[in-house]
């Protein structure tokens, strides 16, 4: 059973950063490819970035040259590194395990003055 366990949200000013982690469990080196969402109220979920089993990574536009995904595969660890943060970027983060499709608790990022 894959269990996805967020951390690292909180509330930032604009411009700032934050990295996010996900430590996952459950899960095989060859079924690791994650994926980070985001869902600000009212509006739906949204894919903000991906990193496959073969490290290849892609972005959402509005977060391409801003935010980094990455993974410690020993420790089934991946995070989600968060610059140049604007208020827009106000949302619950998730973490997804793309092949079960398992997903964690969420972590509040908030960006304001």
């Amino acid at each position: 059973q894959v269990q996805l366990v967020e951390s690292g949200g909180g509330l930032v000013q604009p411009g700032g950063s934050l990295r996010l982690s996900c430590a996952a469990s459950g899960i095989i080196s060859s079924s690791n490819a994650m994926g980070w969402y985001r869902q600000a109220p009212g509006k739906q979920r949204e894919l903000v970035a991906r990193i496959l089993t073969g490290g290849s990574t892609n972005y959402a536009d509005s977060v391409k040259g801003r935010f980094t995904i990455s993974r410690d595969i020993p420790k089934n660890t991946v995070y989600l590194q968060m610059n140049s943060l604007k208020p827009e970027d106000t949302a619950v983060y998730y973490c997804n395990h793309l092949l079960s499709g398992a997903w964690g608790q969420g972590t509040q990022v908030t960006v304001s003055s």
